[in-house]
């Protein structure tokens, strides 16, 4: 149960949101010093594969001793049914089209079998061999994440005893993994049918020491024969089955995927936070993410998004939580009577990713615990089964759910985005996020055009790879998922996502500051525009009221107010010009709009010409002045964290703070222009200036923190206390 002011939404019982905590919780305790990962064929999770893959814990072979006599008696059962004489595919048989094959030289064939599949491309460099190197490629390896997660994942498998593979034998992929050597495999070249199998091929490589199969230990990138003896680890002689066992499974694929889910998961509930963000920063309401509008059109996805984005607007000053007073406020609002569509169909739009994620993920946590293999060996009923869990369409499934999530969930930011940079929808603040005058400074333009090269990027990406698939081998893999590669799409699209964020994230933090300003001005504005017109426009008409004071405030509060409605209703209008130039004309038209007021003038009463020119010079002296005192106390630090709910709050001052990247105050930020003002502009080191780094190193520092999982730990951490995540 969130709560949110007076409202309460409940969330569904198995929410996205929670479950990425879980995941993070998990994560947590596997990054503890004592923290390693069993594998063990049936515990196997995605915050596992990520703190191996990416955070250097420890992964072994689970001790309980029931396992270990299963994968040794699948081992033992085969040994029986060859001896039987009995026919088994790639044991004793050719593989794929050349099944009809028939061979009594078992360990022979599964060295056939990875020769024959260690045919993928790589270039010198990714060997190790730099000399001459093309710098118009780039590598043409997987990535090392990958690889060390396909390892423990096609252990894992290999662990549940049915594919006939040795303890002895898993365990040296083990040791590779426990040593962080890891085998560099080709990033081409699988359509993950039969498994991944030239792929998998390099990992059989690996462990059987092939000196042309190399491996990335440490700085250096070694023959697989070297890295073997440096860790001590036998080189394997496959024996029956164990190399079509090692190769004929889906663990590179699963690997991309978890890694895939990890991310994209992430960035799912951070959109959520940026619609947060972005609701204050577009001046929005609360009233968007009504629970009620959520119970007439009870989907599981959309309820939660609304309410996790509730959660995250708690506290807020610019969006507050709805009340008899904000619902009021809505009726009475000038222009546009609701939100637009990126705001305010929020819910709807993220609602239907995150369910297709929790599918997504629910596929890729069941295949990483699942035997991906062929045959597969039922020691304990003395069955052996010819089938295909080796066809990793279920993982293309998830991927292709994924990459299409992504691509909904950046066109999201997109619009937003340009909603918020954009002065002709931002509700008042200037073209391009300028802190300064419009004419000089164009701060966030150039993120705005960024973010519409990531949209098409994103957009082509996000296609299906399973409607392309190609008959292959002899035409008996009719049918192939290409889940490899729909998960290489998914992890790019991914990358642009994040690019996405990142630029988001910066451009929000500036709208906000700029949203603070603004709506400080107003403020101080409608407090001081009585007295403005006591001392001025009504100085001359003490005697229409007969010295009755109260009356004359009276009328000066009514005409203050529909006054200060017009002045700042066109000062939202006219964002687009320079200060003085805005204030002038603001000053300007609000004569002929305090003319037409029925309490000012009376009807017969002449208005000096001197009087009014009086009046717009001071009304426009007193726009600047106000609107100068509030750029001032913004100018050196943005505050805007004082008026923001709290999930807007941590990742706003996660970058003001912990990345101390500044309020961008115009192009007198640009660093040359630093340089020369003051003479010298501090570089890199604990006493950098945090204003000598041009707008796109500012972006990055944010992109590398988000996809560290940096600004994720915040974010969890700040659901846990709030109790968000329940």
């Amino acid at each position: 149960m969130i709560t949110n002011g007076s409202s309460h939404a409940r969330k569904p019982d198995a929410s996205h949101a929670s479950g990425l905590f879980s995941e993070w919780q998990r994560l947590q305790r596997k990054l503890a010093e004592t923290g390693e990962v069993s594998a063990d064929g049936d515990n196997l999770t995605i915050a596992d594969v990520v703190a191996v893959a990416l955070n250097g814990t420890k992964a072994h072979l689970t001790s309980e001793e029931r396992t270990l006599e299963q994968v040794e008696e699948s081992v033992g059962y085969l040994a029986q049914e060859l001896g039987a004489g009995h026919t088994i595919y790639g044991v004793n048989t050719g593989f794929g089209g050349s099944a009809d094959t028939r061979t009594q030289d078992f360990e022979r064939l599964q060295s056939a079998a990875i020769q024959h599949l260690n045919v993928g491309i790589l270039l010198q460099s990714d060997k190790g061999n730099y000399h001459g190197r093309n710098e118009l490629l780039r590598s043409h390896a997987l990535p090392t994440p990958v690889i060390k997660a396909a390892m423990l994942i096609r252990c894992n498998s290999l662990m549940r005893g049915h594919s006939g593979v040795r303890v002895s034998v898993i365990e040296s992929i083990m040791n590779l993994l426990a040593n962080n050597m890891t085998p560099v495999v080709p990033l081409r070249g699988s359509i993950s049918a039969s498994g991944d199998l030239s792929t998998l091929s390099y990992i059989a490589g690996a462990i059987e020491g092939n000196p042309d199969i190399f491996i990335k230990h440490e700085s250096k990138i070694i023959p697989a024969n070297e890295a073997l003896e440096i860790a001590s680890i036998s080189p394997v002689r496959l024996q029956a089955k164990e190399g079509l066992g090692i190769t004929n499974g889906t663990a590179p694929s699963c690997a991309m995927a978890s890694l895939v889910m990890d991310q994209a998961n992430q960035l799912a509930l951070l959109v959520q936070l940026l619609t947060a963000m972005g609701t204050e920063a577009l001046n929005g309401t609360s009233h968007n993410y009504h629970p009620f509008i959520s119970t007439t059109r009870p989907h599981p996805g959309q309820a939660e998004v609304a309410s996790n984005i509730l959660a995250f607007l708690a506290d807020s000053k610019i969006s507050p939580p709805f009340s008899s007073e904000t619902l009021s406020q809505i009726k009475r609002r000038l222009g546009l009577a609701q939100d637009r569509y990126s705001l305010r169909t929020a819910p709807q739009w993220i609602g239907p990713q995150l369910e297709d994620l929790l599918l997504a993920t629910k596929q890729v946590t069941t295949e990483l615990n699942s035997t991906t293999d062929n045959p597969l060996i039922d020691a304990a009923s003395g069955e052996i089964h010819h089938g295909g869990n080796f066809q990793a369409m279920v993982v293309t499934s998830a991927m292709e759910k994924t990459l299409t999530a992504l691509q909904n969930l950046g066109r999201l930011i997109f619009a937003q985005c340009s909603e918020v940079i954009n002065n002709m929808t931002n509700k008042g603040l200037a073209p391009n996020l300028s802190a300064d005058d419009p004419s000089q400074s164009f701060t966030c333009k150039g993120f705005d055009v960024n973010m519409a090269a990531y949209m098409a990027e994103l957009s082509y990406l996000a296609r299906p790879i399973s409607a392309s698939v190609q008959i292959a081998e002899m035409g008996n893999q009719s049918v192939n998922s290409m889940a490899l590669v729909a998960g290489r799409y998914a992890m790019e699209a991914v990358e642009v996502v994040a690019l996405m964020c990142a630029t988001y994230i910066y451009v929000l933090c500036q709208a906000l500051d700029l949203r603070v300003i603004q709506l400080q001005f107003r403020e101080m504005v409608r407090f001081w525009l009585p007295t403005q017109l006591k001392y001025g426009v009504f100085s001359f008409r003490d005697g229409d009221f007969g010295g009755d004071t109260e009356k004359m405030e009276e009328s000066i509060s009514r005409v203050a107010g529909r006054l200060g409605d017009f002045l700042l209703q066109r000062w939202d209008e006219l964002s687009h010009l320079d200060l003085k130039d805005r204030c002038d004309k603001v000053a300007r038209e609000s004569v002929g709009h305090l003319l037409e007021d029925d309490e000012f003038p009376e009807k017969d009463t002449a208005i000096d010409p001197l009087f009014l020119r009086e009046y717009r010079f001071e009304m426009s002296e007193f726009l600047q002045k106000h609107c100068t005192e509030q750029r001032e106390v913004f100018r050196d630090a943005g505050r805007a964290g004082e008026f923001i709910g709290g999930g807007s709050r941590v990742v706003y001052e996660f970058v003001r703070k912990e990345l101390g990247i500044p309020l961008n105050r115009g192009v007198e930020d640009h660093p040359p222009l630093l340089l020369r003002a003051n003479g010298h502009v501090v570089g890199n080191g604990a006493e950098a200036d945090p204003r000598s780094k041009i707008l796109g190193t500012m972006a990055s520092d944010i992109y590398e923190a988000l996809r560290k999982g940096v600004l994720h730990d915040r974010i969890m951490k700040y659901g846990e206390e709030a109790g968000i995540w329940k």
